[in-house]
């Protein structure tokens, strides 16, 4: 029954489409070790950390490693990701994502991004959105990952808004389980089969309006 006062967007498959690059730099490491990574197996790293989704990547091709060479083979991904992000820029925003962020600073709410990625600045630059955020915790600022709550938290706390008066915006199951446990209300961006737990869940950004979502609220 709370207000919605602040709005926190993960970023990767929420506001840009970065995740294709994610996917491209963990399939090539993946052929590189003699295995087929498929998008299939991409939906379980999602809204995951780096060091977690390379221990998913290396389960799915049954290949165990000592912790020296984990750090390098992740090193190495992230190196080919970055390669990717730096030739980003503005055409790849989702759709609606823009156009929701200004809504919700026209009408007085705080915007916030919680996101697992330490390239976050990066990607948010060269897209041109740093701008419309009054907060950016990212994984240069968080010791555990998602389903921990901790990046949310953080977020309400750095603007200020409790959590009950915060949503959340996620494309992942990890990320809508830390909304939850961040005692906060969320949406999903995707498909509800996946999705399911989240309060509300919409294709995209595309769907959603300030009015659309204090409505959708006014009760949960």
């Amino acid at each position: 029954m709370s207000e919605v006062k602040a709005c926190l967007f993960d970023l990767d498959g929420v506001l840009v489409d970065t995740a294709r690059y994610h996917y491209i730099a963990w399939r090539e490491l993946a052929e590189e070790l003699g295995f087929d990574f498929t998008e299939h197996d991409n939906e379980r790293l999602k809204g995951v950390s780096r060091a977690a989704s390379l221990n998913i990547l290396l389960e799915i091709g049954g290949v165990e490693l000592g912790e020296e060479e984990k750090a390098r083979l992740a090193e190495q991904k992230n190196n080919r990701y970055v390669e990717y992000i730096a030739k980003m820029d503005s055409s790849e925003i989702l759709p609606g994502a823009l156009d929701f962020l200004k809504e919700c600073r026209e009408h007085g709410i705080k915007v916030a991004l919680g996101s697992a990625s330490k390239n976050a600045m990066t990607i948010l630059n060269n897209t041109g959105l740093t701008p419309y955020f009054d907060a950016i915790i990212d994984g240069t600022h968080t010791s555990a990952a998602k389903p921990d709550p901790e990046v949310f938290l953080l977020g309400a706390q750095a603007v200020n808004i409790a959590p009950e008066e915060c949503v959340v915006f996620e494309d992942a199951e990890a990320g809508i389980l830390a909304a939850t446990r961040a005692g906060m209300r969320s949406v999903g961006i995707g498909s509800p089969e996946t999705l399911g737990a989240a309060n509300l869940v919409v294709p995209s950004l595309q769907q959603i309006s300030v009015a659309a979502l204090r409505e959708s609220f006014a009760s949960v």
